[in-house]
């Protein structure tokens, strides 16, 4: 059992850093860059700080997801993703998977060329954009985690 402890532990964490770094961009980083007055300020700023949190998004999502998977092998939990009742096992996929596919393929492909062009041709309209988008992900991370952890305690729809 101590390997799925650890496991557990390491999916907890990697949870932690992953989601709280999301919220510390959404509700902190986010609009103090608003605040900046020039637009040059806003992209600089920005970028420098999502630059280096992107990095920790990577290797937390890449430790929850080798985590989740190790779980669920090791605990044959398979047959939860056809039971309704554990809609948080879609969820936390899902969730997983958007972030995996924005941080490892959309953002080095185009997601980083496309902010900057857009930041400097209409920054207001793109940060509007940019923290829509981080407020979405961020409800549905806490959703995911709030369901997750309710359910893991039996707690069943």
């Amino acid at each position: 059992m101590d390997d799925m402890a650890i496991a557990r532990a390491l999916h907890v964490v990697g949870v932690v850093l992953w989601i709280g770094g999301v919220a510390f961009v959404t509700t902190i980083l986010l609009p103090a860059v608003l605040r900046f007055k020039s637009a040059e300020e806003r992209v600089a700023f920005f970028e420098e700080i999502e630059g280096r949190f992107a990095w920790q998004a990577r290797a937390t999502t890449l430790l929850v997801g080798l985590s989740g998977l190790y779980m669920a092998w090791a605990w044959d939990l398979w047959d939860r993703f056809l039971d309704p009742a554990f809609w948080w096992m879609h969820a936390m996929v899902a969730v997983w998977l958007v972030f995996s596919v924005m941080l490892f393929v959309a953002e080095p492909l185009f997601l980083h060329r496309w902010f900057q062009s857009a930041a400097k041709d209409r920054p207001e309209a793109t940060f509007r954009l940019i923290r829509r988008l981080h407020w979405v992900l961020l409800t549905l991370g806490l959703i995911t985690i709030s369901g997750a952890v309710a359910g893991s305690h039996g707690m069943l729809f």
